[in-house]
């Protein structure tokens, strides 16, 4: 299955999806997107793994991830659960333009945008204020001919941006800490993947990885799955993956030098991985047009 949901966001630089319910086709696997993406969820509970931390989802929380930003996310779908959530994906370029005329707003979508610093997940969103918004713009973009839905589409996530802005600088204000899972199997799995970020483009070894975090190979692989749902192999060819990604890109380094970049010096075998998780080959992708 595709990790990198690859779009052309030049000629579609969004795409938004309302009240989706995703209960029965719910599929949980390391993905990116080219463009920004929002999350808000509306039923459900679950965990998000991004940036090395693992944080617990739930309804009425807002989660937005960068361009090219590995996440995963994992959903209780026991019997009786359900997971129904809106997704809105789009090229930032786009929305920052859009902004212009806003300059406060503007400053703050860049902070989402471009501060590392900057909370991933929003707390505190007025959830009544959240449905009349979602509802009304569903009912202007449902109709709109195809020279009007990018303005419509544009309007809608404007208004978003401006109705998450004051539960986003409160938290920083209050210097706030976004709540992670306090359990100690949560605690192994960051460090390990704080580890492979900082070994990614080497060759992997398991025996230093759980050398690091002070257990058996075999121990650090069980806990790791069962925290994050997938193995250390998984997480790590995601994390390359997406590197490479962001190195063709954004790099003038040829495709050869971006394998090696990422651990995977075997070129073949690193055209190979890229097309089996991004559709495409290295090449192409780098050759794709990207959004102005």
């Amino acid at each position: 299955m595709k990790q990198i949901n690859y779009m052309n966001m030049n000629q579609h630089p969004a795409q938004l999806s309302f009240y989706k319910d995703r209960t029965k086709e719910f599929a949980e696997i390391y993905h990116a997107h080219q463009g920004m993406e929002m999350l808000y969820v509306h039923v459900g509970t679950g965990t998000v793994v991004v940036e090395q931390q693992i944080f617990e989802l739930s309804p009425g929380v807002l989660f937005y991830f960068k361009p090219f930003q590995l996440h995963r996310i994992r959903v209780n779908l026991g019997e009786g659960q359900a997971y129904v959530r809106s997704l809105f994906v789009f090229e930032p370029s786009v929305l920052d333009e859009t902004l212009a005329p806003f300059p406060g707003l503007r400053s703050f979508f860049q902070t989402l945008w471009k501060d590392p610093l900057a909370p991933q997940m929003i707390r505190g969103l007025p959830a009544d204020e959240i449905d009349r918004l979602f509802h009304a713009h569903m009912r202007s973009l449902t109709p709109s001919s195809p020279d009007r839905l990018l303005e419509e589409q544009m309007l809608f996530l404007t208004a978003l941006i401006h109705t998450c802005r004051p539960a986003v600088e409160a938290a920083m204000r209050l210097g706030e800490e976004l709540p992670m899972l306090p359990r100690k199997s949560s605690s192994v799995a960051e460090q390990a993947m704080t580890w492979i970020e900082g070994h990614y483009m080497e060759p992997f070894e398991l025996g230093r990885l759980a050398q690091e975090v002070h257990l058996s190979p075999n121990h650090v692989s069980a806990v790791f799955r069962q925290t994050v749902g997938s193995s250390i192999t998984e997480y790590l060819t995601a994390r390359r993956i997406r590197q490479a990604c962001w190195l063709l890109q954004t790099s003038s380094l040829s495709v050869q030098e971006i394998g090696q970049a990422v651990g995977l010096g075997n070129f073949s075998y690193f055209c190979q991985l890229f097309k089996k998780h991004v559709g495409m080959t290295p090449n192409r992708f780098k050759r794709a047009p990207r959004a102005k």
